[in-house]
């Protein structure tokens, strides 16, 4: 997932300046692209303007720089739209941000294309759980330093269970957005105080 597809759909929620859209990846986007640099949008929207797929205006600001605000053209609208809605195949990993990428743009979405969506992520999760949940996880080591194979083993073990719960979690929070899509029931409750449960799936 290319950090351009990330600005345009943020460009297209509203138009923004680039600091804007640093404080976005930083806060609201911190789960879709990691550490992303100001340097990176700003050098993001620059190529994205000599494409053609954005554009900007100055703001004057007395006693500070001028602001460029940017908005998306139609071409720009167009190739966001090719990548939100095009074929998504689902990384190997659950935690990869582009699946969460796409949902967190869902209002440019049908309620039909959302499902599409969620129905092919849920389909190649449970596919995993089904092929390699109870696979044979035994080891012959033959380190050469030294090692401690039953430490090694408990750690292994904690991550195979770490990470099974983390993928149940991920299919239950996805099948709990779909039954909420086909109910038309897209309203929560205020969001919990620090410190109590959270939802494992990320929040754009």
């Amino acid at each position: 997932m290319k950090l351009e597809n990330i600005l345009l759909g943020v460009l297209l929620q509203r138009p923004s300046t680039g600091y804007d859209l640093k404080k976005y990846l930083d806060t609201s986007g911190r789960f879709l692209r990691s550490n992303t640099q100001m340097s990176q949008v700003y050098r993001s929207l620059g190529q994205m303007q000599d494409r053609g797929w954005v554009v900007h205006e100055v703001h004057e600001r007395p006693g500070a720089q001028d602001a460029k605000t940017y908005r998306v053209t139609e071409e720009g609208a167009t190739v966001f739209l090719d990548w939100l809605k095009g074929p998504y195949t689902p990384p190997s990993r659950s935690e990869d941000p582009e699946f969460f990428a796409r949902i967190s743009f869902a209002g440019f979405l049908s309620s039909q294309e959302l499902l599409a969506l969620l129905d092919t992520e849920l389909a190649a999760r449970r596919e995993q759980v089904a092929r390699y949940r109870f696979r044979d996880r035994s080891r012959q080591d033959e380190p050469d330093l030294p090692y401690d194979p039953l430490l090694a083993a408990g750690v292994r073990e904690w991550l195979h269970r770490r990470g099974a719960a983390t993928v149940d979690a991920h299919i239950a929070a996805c099948e709990d957005l779909r039954r909420r899509v086909l109910d038309g029931d897209l309203t929560f409750p205020a969001e919990q105080s620090a410190g109590a449960a959270v939802s494992t799936v990320p929040t754009d």
